[in-house]
């Protein structure tokens, strides 16, 4: 009678230990190509939005977006900087939808984008910079037209 021989236990904690060690090698090299990969959507995003700004900026009468109707006495508002980005305007800053005559500026982006790390396109108004603390997506100095990201760490891109 032949005797059917298997794995001994030995050979499978030596079987496991490797995958363990190789497990430890992979994931952090994985994870590390995660960030990066945020980081990069993270500039482009900046860029992007800095962009609209400038742009919006220069066909507006050097008013910024966020300020209702162009009105740079009002208070600055999230409404206004997601309707002036995303909806036709006139040269005043007001906004209607796109084809409406006399709104022959824009939109400028189909859509106002998420911050990678925290996924929140939400715009915090500030007239100076503070750490970022992933609270919105974005945080915007109307009065300068200057715009980072609310991530801790990557206040600079």
């Amino acid at each position: 009678m032949e005797r059917m021989r298997g794995f001994t236990l030995v050979e499978m904690l030596i079987v496991v230990v490797l995958l363990g060690i190789l497990a430890a090698i992979v994931i952090p090299t994985v994870s590390q190509g995660a960030t990066e990969a945020k980081r990069s959507a993270l500039i482009s995003d900046v860029q992007l939005l800095r962009r609209f700004i400038l742009i919006y900026k220069a066909q507006h009468l050097e008013v910024p977006p966020g300020y209702p109707d162009g009105d740079t006495s009002a208070a600055a508002t999230e409404q206004a900087f997601f309707e002036q980005a995303t909806m036709a305007s006139n040269a005043a800053g007001q906004t209607a939808p796109p084809g409406t005559p006399g709104y022959d500026r824009g939109p400028y982006l189909s859509k106002v984008p998420h911050n990678p790390f925290n996924k929140l396109n939400t715009i915090e108004f500030v007239h100076e910079f503070v750490p970022g603390d992933d609270s919105h997506g974005w945080q915007y100095n109307p009065t300068t037209g200057q715009i980072r990201a609310d991530t801790a760490g990557y206040e600079d891109y």
